[in-house]
């Protein structure tokens, strides 16, 4: 064993910071009236998700798996409730250990009921400033927030939000339109940008794998270091759990988005699908993915199911990693700089 490896990974201003984060977070929603809610960590369901991999357990004899996302309960709870609710939890993935990666990290998630998209951005971006303002400064722990929230209302200018579109980030460093491009266009581009093609990925290859790729490798490193950038509006086929619509182009897009502070993925969000059917349908697809990969068909979530179909209110969700958050607020460089007992250390 480690010499001094009983202690935390975080520093004693990290967790004193992090405790702040949580609480003024707690506050933000109460202002507002959104309620906390808490939701089971354990399921008897897993992902369907072809990119994310479920942590498997047993209670007795029935295989079980730590949730990836709070969202399907939280989703069962709104279905009920109808009101604003928020989460605060653990959740856990099958994951690569990196930078900006651990298998078990904390997540803000919420639900506002007839919010489209681009309102539960712009809430998003208000709750962001605030804890960026009070991460900065140095009478932080004994701001009161709601009492300081006019003046942070007020100093807005002072964090930066750049916001575009899916299509206009490709259109701008890539030179290609995502919704119309295909897989041969795709790999021109790689050619003409000189990045590194991976082993397997073809002429032929799907089109969300070489989208999938290009963003990593081109789009992401070209948001400014300096500042937020909110993405939106992603192609029909990464929907995932969103809704579909027209943009102003009249091209079918999905209603999800996406928040980075320079390269770091902070938040990914809907508007919400409310079609059971059509959720069924996608779910069904993302297993078919699966096997494909070759992974284990994950196990679809019968009561979520249940719940869109009883009449889940139109409404739009996101998901914030709350470790990353603090990794920007603190100007950390590694998640193990800002969790007490990262993976090695549990």
């Amino acid at each position: 064993m480690v010499e001094n490896g009983w202690q935390s990974s975080a520093s004693n201003e990290i967790l004193l910071e992090r405790a702040l984060m949580l609480k003024n977070i707690r506050a933000f929603f109460d202002e507002r009236g959104v309620l906390e809610v808490e939701t089971p960590l354990l399921s008897q369901y897993s992902t369907t998700d072809p990119h994310l991999g479920s942590l498997q357990s047993r209670f007795r004899d029935q295989p079980c798996y730590l949730n990836t996302s709070p969202e399907y309960a939280m989703k069962r709870l709104l279905a009920g409730w109808k009101k604003p609710i928020y989460q605060i939890c653990k959740a856990f993935r099958d994951d690569e250990l990196g930078p900006g990666h651990n298998p078990e990290f904390t997540m803000l998630e919420w639900y506002q009921p007839d919010y489209d998209a681009g309102e539960l951005m712009a809430e998003l971006a208000e709750l962001v400033t605030g804890l960026w303002q009070l991460a900065q400064s140095k009478e932080a722990e004994s701001i009161d927030y709601q009492s300081t929230l006019t003046p942070l209302i007020s100093l807005l200018h002072t964090v930066q939000f750049d916001s575009l579109s899916y299509q206009q980030a490709f259109i701008d460093v890539v030179g290609i339109n995502p919704h119309k491009a295909t897989s041969a266009e795709c790999y021109q581009a790689a050619k003409s940008n000189n990045i590194d093609i991976p082993q397997g990925l073809g002429l032929t290859d799907e089109l969300d794998d070489w989208l999938d790729w290009l963003l990593t490798q081109l789009v992401i490193p070209a948001f400014k270091k300096d500042r937020f950038t909110f993405m939106y509006d992603y192609p029909t086929s990464q929907c995932a759990l969103a809704k579909i619509t027209k943009n102003e182009q009249q091209v079918p897009v999905a209603k999800r988005f996406e928040l980075f502070f320079g390269e770091i993925e902070l938040a990914n969000g809907f508007h919400e699908l409310t079609d059971a059917n059509e959720q069924l349908q996608r779910f069904k697809k993302e297993n078919k993915a699966r096997i494909k990969a070759g992974l284990d068909c994950g196990h679809i979530d019968e009561n979520f199911i249940a719940a869109l179909r009883s009449g889940l209110p139109e409404c739009s969700g996101v998901a914030v990693g709350l470790d990353r958050l603090l990794m920007v607020l603190a100007k950390a460089a590694h998640i193990e700089q800002v969790i007490s007992f990262p993976w090695g250390k549990a």
